[in-house]
C-alpha cells in the first residue's frame, strides 16, 4: 500500500529540505561577512539581502502555484503540524510584534504610559490568545472541514447574513492589520535599499504577491516557513550578541534581568541630573512658543512667512553659500500652507513638546508594574488606576482578538486532523515563545546601551547610523541639542518603537551584514503576515459575498483565478492608504484586534458550546460588537470623527480606557446580545 503523502517519508523529505535550506542561509550571512570584510560596500549589502530573500519567497510562490480549490485555500489539508506551527508562528511574528514590540517595551517600559497602554500587555495578550484558541476555537473549527471563517457562520447558524457580517468583519480586521504591514514592508525597503518610503512600499509589495497570488495557502504556507527561518536569526542573532556584550552571556532572556537594577540606577541619575533638567526647560520653552502662535494662527503664520523671505533676502545679500540659500527657500516652502493646516501641525508639535517637556523625555520608569504611584496624591492615583485599567482592557482585547482573528484560525483548516490541530496550536506556542521570550531582553539592553554610550557623547562625534536613520523618516529618530551645551542627554533623544529593532545592529557596534539580516527579518515578518490576511480578504470578498451573495456560477478553477485578482486589487489599495502614513504599528494592529475581538468571538464561542445559539442572535450579538467598537475607533480619530453625525458623538474616554481597546466595550456587548436574542428567538420545544 502507497504510504500518504502525510506519512513518514513525506515528513523526512520535509525534514531534508528544511535542514539544506538552514544551512544555505546560514553559509549565505556568513559569505556576506567576509565580503564586507573584504570591501563590499553597505551600500550594496542592504539591496543585496532584499533582492534575493524576496526572490527566495518568490521561488517557492512559483513552485506552489495551484490552481486546486482545496490546495489554494487550506493547502491540500496535509501540512505536518510542526511545519503549521512554523508557519503560524511567522504568520503571527508580523511587523508589530518583530519590528515594534521590543520599541514599545523600550518607549512604554512594562506599564505603559498615559495615551499609549501597552508594555508586557502585548505580550501576555497575544500569548495568552494562543490558549484559548487552542483550547475552545481550533479543534472544532478543523473538525468541520471548512476553507474559511465566514463559512463556519454559514454552516452554523444558516442563512445569509450570519455569513455576510463575518465576511464584512474579515475584511475590516484584516485590511486594518495589512495596512500596518505593508508600512513595514516601506519602512524596511527603504532602509535597505535607499529608496523613498512610497517605492519601497511597491517594491516589497511584489513580494508580497508574488507568494499570495500564484499558489495561495499551499505557497503561503511554505513560504512562511522559509520566513520563520530568516526572522528566527534576525532576532536572536542581535538580541544574544548585546547580552554577551553587556554580561557575558548570550542567553539574553535569562541574564538581561541583571540589567533592570542598572537601569533604574541610570534613571534615578538623569532625574536628579541639571543638564536634564534644563533640556525640561527648553521644552517647556517650545510650548509656550506655540501656544503663543495658537493663539493668533494668523499672524503667526504670516510673521513666520515675513521672517524666511527676510533671511533668504539676506543670505542672497551677502552672497551666502548656495546649500544655505536653498535650505532657507525649502523652510520657506515647508511652511503651513494655510492657517487650518497651520492649527492642525503647531497643535501636533505642541503635544509632542508637552510629552518631551517631562522626566526622561516623557518616558515611564521601566520596571513599574503600572504608571504613577498608587502611594501618592489623588491625581497620581487616579494616574495609576487608568493605566492598570487600560492595561488590563488592552490585555483582554489581544486575547479575544487572537482568538478570533480569521488569517490565523485559517491556519488550523491545513493540517490533516483534528489532534493535528491541537499539536499545531502547542508548537506554534513554543516558536513564538523562541521570540517573545527574547523581546523584553531586547528593550531593556539597548535602552541600557543609549543610556550608557549615547548620553554623554557629543553631537559632532555621533555614529552615522542616527543621520541615516533620521533620513528615512523624521518621526522615527530626533536627536537635537536642546540646552546648547553640546552634550546628547537622554531627554534629546527620542527614537520611534518602529526603529529599536531594526538599529539595533547598529547600536551595538555589529557589522552591517546583520544590520542586513535584521531588515530581512523584519520583512519577512511583515510578508508573512501580509499573505494570509491578503488571502483571507480576498477569500472573504469572492467567495463569502460575491458568489454566495449573487447565486453567480463558476467552476472553482475560476473561482480561484477571480480571487487572484481580487487579492492583486486590495494590495494595491493597501498600499496606498500605507503610503499615507496613517499611524505607527502598534496601533493599527491593535484596533485590527479589537474588531476580530467583538465581532467573531462571541458568537462563535456560543455557537460551538451552546446549542440554543440562533441566527437571529448571532447576527444581533455581531451587529452590536462591530457596530460599538467600530464607533469608538471612529470616535477618537480626529481625521475619521467627521464622517458621523454631531447627534450621536459622545466626546471623551469611556471610564478611560484608550481607544485601541474599543473591543472591551464592543465584546461584552456583543455576547449579552447573541444571548439575549438567542434566549428570545429559540424554537418552544428549547424553551
Amino acid at each position: 500500500m502507497a504510504e500518504p503523502v502525510t506519512g513518514r517519508s513525506y515528513i523526512a523529505q520535509l525534514n531534508r529540505i528544511l535542514g539544506l535550506y538552514v544551512l544555505g542561509l546560514v553559509g549565505f550571512v556568513a559569505a556576506m561577512a567576509w565580503a564586507e570584510q573584504r570591501g563590499l560596500s553597505r551600500h550594496w549589502i542592504g539591496p543585496i539581502f532584499l533582492f534575493l530573500t524576496v526572490m527566495m519567497y518568490a521561488v517557492i510562490g512559483v513552485y506552489g502555484r495551484t490552481s486546486d480549490p482545496a490546495e489554494y485555500y487550506v493547502a491540500g489539508r496535509r501540512i505536518p503540524p510542526i511545519y503549521n506551527g512554523m508557519a503560524t508562528a511567522a504568520d503571527w511574528m508580523s511587523a508589530a510584534s518583530f519590528i515594534s514590540l521590543s520599541g514599545a517595551l523600550y518607549l512604554q517600559g512594562f506599564s505603559g504610559m498615559p495615551g499609549a497602554p501597552g508594555g508586557l500587555a502585548y505580550m501576555l495578550g497575544w500569548t495568552g490568545g494562543f490558549v484559548l484558541v487552542a483550547m475552545l476555537i481550533a479543534p472544532p473549527l478543523r473538525a468541520m472541514k471548512l476553507y474559511t471563517i465566514p463559512d463556519f457562520f454559514q454552516v452554523r447558524f444558516g442563512g445569509d447574513w450570519p455569513r455576510i457580517l463575518a465576511a464584512v468583519g474579515a475584511v475590516l480586521c484584516s485590511f486594518t492589520y495589512v495596512v500596518a504591514q505593508i508600512y513595514g514592508v516601506g519602512l524596511i525597503a527603504s532602509r535597505l535599499t535607499g529608496v523613498q518610503f512610497e517605492i519601497g512600499i511597491m517594491l516589497g509589495l511584489g513580494g508580497v504577491l508574488l507568494c499570495s497570488f500564484l499558489g495561495g495557502m499551499r505557497a503561503i504556507t511554505w513560504t512562511q516557513v522559509a520566513q520563520y527561518v530568516v526572522l528566527l536569526l534576525a532576532f536572536l542573532i542581535p538580541v544574544s550578541w548585546l547580552a554577551y556584550k553587556q554580561l557575558g552571556n548570550p542567553a539574553a532572556p535569562l541574564a538581561y534581568g541583571q540589567q533592570l537594577g542598572k537601569i533604574a540606577e541610570r534613571e534615578a541619575a538623569l532625574l536628579a541630573s541639571s543638564a536634564e533638567k534644563q533640556v525640561i526647560d527648553a521644552y517647556q520653552q517650545k510650548v509656550r512658543d506655540y501656544q503663543e502662535r495658537l493663539a493668533d494662527v494668523p499672524a503667526a503664520l504670516e510673521r513666520e512667512r515675513s521672517e524666511a523671505r527676510q533671511r533668504i533676502q539676506q543670505l542672497r545679500s551677502r552672497s551666502a553659500d548656495v546649500d544655505l540659500i536653498v535650505t532657507a527657500s525649502r523652510e520657506l516652502l515647508s511652511m503651513p500652507r494655510d492657517e487650518a493646516e497651520a492649527r492642525e501641525r503647531w497643535s501636533r508639535e505642541l503635544r509632542e513638546n508637552q510629552e518631551r517637556a517631562q522626566p526622561l523625555g516623557g518616558l515611564p520608569r521601566h520596571s513599574l508594574p503600572f504608571a504613577a504611584d498608587p502611594q501618592g496624591d489623588e491625581i497620581q492615583q487616579a494616574q495609576y488606576e487608568i493605566s492598570r485599567r487600560n492595561f488590563m482592557a488592552l490585555l483582554f482585547c489581544l486575547m479575544l482578538g487572537t482568538a478570533g482573528m480569521p488569517h490565523l484560525l485559517m491556519r488550523y483548516y491545513t493540517v490533516p486532523t483534528v489532534a493535528g490541530a491541537r499539536a499545531s496550536v502547542a508548537w506554534s506556542l513554543l516558536f513564538i515563545a523562541l521570540l517573545y521570550l527574547s523581546v523584553p531582553a531586547l528593550a531593556a539592553l539597548v535602552k541600557f546601551e543609549v543610556m550608557t554610550h549615547l548620553v554623554g557623547s557629543r553631537f559632532d562625534e555621533l555614529p552615522a547610523w542616527i543621520a541615516q536613520w533620521a533620513r528615512v523618516d523624521a518621526s522615527l529618530l530626533s536627536v537635537q541639542d536642546m540646552n546648547g551645551d553640546g552634550i546628547v542627554q537622554f531627554g534629546e533623544v527620542r527614537l520611534g518603537a518602529d526603529l529599536l529593532v531594526l538599529a539595533t545592529p547598529e547600536i551595538g557596534g555589529l557589522p552591517y551584514v546583520i544590520s542586513g539580516l535584521v531588515a530581512a527579518g523584519g520583512l519577512a515578518a511583515a510578508l508573512s503576515t501580509a499573505d494570509g490576511l491578503l488571502l483571507t480578504i480576498s477569500n472573504a470578498l469572492v467567495r463569502d459575498l460575491y458568489f454566495q451573495s449573487t447565486g453567480h456560477k463558476a467552476s472553482p478553477e475560476q473561482r480561484v483565478i477571480l480571487t487572484k485578482f481580487t487579492l492583486l486589487t486590495v494590495a494595491l489599495a493597501a498600499a496606498f492608504v500605507a503610503a499615507l502614513k496613517p499611524s505607527e504599528i502598534l496601533p493599527l494592529v491593535s484596533a485590527s484586534f479589537s474588531i476580530a475581538a467583538a465581532t467573531f468571538v462571541p458568537a462563535m464561542v456560543l455557537g460551538i458550546y451552546w446549542r440554543q445559539t440562533t441566527r437571529q442572535g448571532a447576527v444581533v450579538g455581531m451587529l452590536v460588537g462591530l457596530g460599538v467598537t467600530v464607533y469608538y475607533l471612529v470616535l477618537h480619530n480626529s481625521a475619521l470623527r467627521g464622517l458621523l453625525p454631531q447627534a450621536i458623538l459622545v466626546p471623551g474616554l469611556w471610564w478611560g480606557i484608550e481607544p485601541i481597546s474599543a473591543g472591551v466595550f464592543g465584546a461584552p456587548m456583543g455576547l449579552v446580545a447573541t444571548w439575549g436574542v438567542s434566549l428570545l428567538t429559540r424554537p418552544r420545544r428549547a424553551r
